[in-house]
């Protein structure tokens, strides 16, 4: 629910080392551009608030869709995978990095520098790539499981089951470690002229980083985009079709409504997904054609390069909701989420195993006529 560090963290490297294409000196801090001093306060100010939202409300998602009543259904497999892959995003990437660059900001004095040694600095990097493109592709796994089960009802009791869901959840894990196994060894602690350390790529190894972050970089936000919008599209078109032809029938089934409740569920996390992500996105492509790697040295005043950093900072912080906002879309737009999230607090067992008596009727008589939901 989430993007690489090609799209900020290469970039803003590529400032601190040179290769952003500009010739020119560093400013004092009170000549920075407007837009580059309110990116930085909505970075400093706002992430912690994602990070404490995050924290409590993927724990809480979590627990309510490993519960008894919620389980035993496919979609709960890849939610409770995603709000765990989000907890560890938060801690290992929006937390350590506002550490690095968020705290510094707010008191200069709170310098935090034990996150850039060695083996943490390549672990936690290592960590953050991991459970970013984890996030996104079981984002795209929910989606075409919701699309399968919408669009190919009949192909639904066969591929989107609770076992099948834990296969693709842990095949999206190892691929994610095996893909981007490349990222610990190409990175290192280095020390500035000032004498600040920052964890970053090895100089010797600069444009094969690049390429890999840059194909790193399109897995976890173009591709992705492109898959869910196009599913998302295909499945509101085929809701609407189902819709018109059965306006008569307007009795639904309890368990049609939970898979109603789910395909839901999924079309707002998927457009919340894409319409945080674009921002984003439209930097790193902008980054990315001003790399060194890709245009030769050109006049760019350091204000112009200030100014870009400032909008990076603010899309930042808007991608980083991805991981903070789930919780609250499955409140508002799932009646059996509310329903679990209750009966957790208030140790309403009735309602648990009135949930979970649901389920076990989804399960077994997935053929009925209103699987298409």
């Amino acid at each position: 629910m989430k993007t690489t560090q090609s799209l900020y963290d290469a970039v803003l490297q590529q400032m601190q080392s040179g290769n952003l294409t500009t010739n020119t000196t560093l400013q004092e801090p009170w000549d920075y551009p407007a837009i580059y001093k309110t990116g930085r306060t909505f970075y400093a100010y706002f992430t912690p608030i994602i990070l404490i939202v995050g924290f409590v409300g993927n724990t809480l998602s979590f627990n309510v869709f490993i519960s008894k009543g919620m389980r035993g259904l496919s979609a709960s497999v890849y939610l409770a995978a995603l709000s765990a892959t989000d907890l560890v995003t938060l801690l290992c990437y929006v937390m350590v990095e506002w550490l690095r660059r968020g705290i510094v900001y707010l008191q200069p004095d709170w310098k935090v520098s034990f996150v850039d040694t060695d083996y943490l600095c390549q672990f936690q990097m290592y960590t953050s790539y991991v459970s970013r493109m984890s996030s996104v592709w079981l984002v795209v796994a929910f989606t075409v499981e919701r699309y399968i089960g919408v669009c190919h009802p009949l192909r639904r009791i066969d591929i989107c089951s609770v076992s099948s869901a834990r296969k693709i959840v842990v095949f999206i894990f190892l691929s994610s470690m095996i893909l981007v196994l490349y990222k610990p060894f190409l990175s290192g602690v280095f020390v500035s002229a000032s004498g600040d350390k920052f964890c970053t790529t090895y100089p010797t190894y600069s444009f094969i980083s690049f390429v890999l972050d840059s194909i790193y970089g399109l897995l976890i936000t173009l591709v992705p985009l492109t898959i869910i919008s196009m599913m998302n599209f295909l499945i509101i078109n085929r809701l609407f079709a189902r819709k018109r032809k059965q306006k008569k029938t307007r009795i639904l089934s309890e368990e049609a409504l939970m898979r109603l409740e789910f395909t839901s569920i999924l079309l707002v996390i998927s457009f919340c997904f894409v319409a945080f992500n674009i921002p984003f996105l439209v930097m790193w492509i902008r980054n990315f054609f001003f790399s060194k790697h890709i245009t030769n040295p050109i006049n760019d005043s350091m204000y112009d390069v200030e100014s870009w950093q400032g909008w990076l900072y603010i899309t930042r912080t808007i991608f980083y909701a991805n991981y903070c906002i789930n919780f609250f879309l499955y409140s508002i737009t799932g009646a059996y989420f509310r329903r679990g999230l209750k009966a957790m607090f208030c140790k309403d067992n009735r309602g648990l195993l009135r949930a979970h008596s649901t389920l076990t009727r989804y399960n077994s008589h997935s053929h009925t006529n209103h699987s298409w939901v």
